[in-house]
């Protein structure tokens, strides 16, 4: 299975149903959008994707894998999920050169490249703590294309951004898919689905539907 699938999926916490019998099948390669207010239960279903939580019930195929049979995470994946957190009395290349050094897999040019890609300064040796929010966001979607990821998540990724920099990461965005990457996207704002998705989700009170087919 070359797709995500989830069959079944339900989360419940306290007695709450957060996700409610999910059925899903996301195309890969493709750059799927998730609406819904606070609290509809897209950052679960993001959360559940990654395998950072076991949902109540139901499976989760990524790519060949069931989650929590097969394997604990999806392979080659990487989530921006709410605050980006970051040792703060670091810089900002000293933290994703930590973050790097756990695959092994990139060097210092990469990790420069990504920074770049952003419109951070690789050479700054400010620490993270002296970063503003939008800098901050910028350095966890540096951290989230370093590796080139087959899976990107990305959780409101434009929370804090001026306008110059919404345009980077949309255009960010746009090469990893032509790379090859497959994007789930969540956004408040309509024009960021619209422009990025191939594929439209509406999230509510933990159930999905299709919203639209934008290409």
């Amino acid at each position: 299975m070359n797709n995500i699938q989830l069959t079944n999926v339900t989360k419940v916490i306290r007695g709450n149903i957060v996700l409610n019998n999910i059925n899903l099948v996301l195309m890969k390669g493709k750059v799927h959008g998730f609406v819904g207010h606070n609290g509809s239960g897209k950052s679960m279903l993001f959360r559940v994707i990654s395998g950072l939580v076991k949902p109540t019930s139901g499976t989760i195929n990524v790519f060949g894998d069931v989650l929590h049979k097969d394997i604990s995470f999806p392979k080659s994946t990487s989530i921006i999920l709410e605050k980006p957190g970051f040792l703060e009395q670091y810089s900002g290349f000293d933290n994703l050169k930590f973050l790097a050094g756990i695959n092994k897999k990139i060097g210092n040019i990469e990790i420069k490249n990504a920074i770049e890609r952003v419109g951070l300064d690789p050479n700054d040796k400010r620490p993270v703590k002296t970063y503003s929010l939008g800098m901050k966001q910028k350095l966890a979607i540096a951290q989230c294309v370093m590796e080139k990821p087959q899976l990107i998540l990305l959780d409101e990724p434009m929370n804090g951004l001026d306008e110059n920099s919404v345009k980077k990461v949309y255009d960010i965005i746009k090469e990893e898919n032509v790379r090859g990457a497959t994007i789930l996207l969540t956004s408040h704002n309509n024009i960021d689905i619209e422009s990025l998705c191939h594929q439209v989700y509406s999230v509510n009170s933990g159930n999905i539907g299709i919203k639209s087919n934008v290409s």
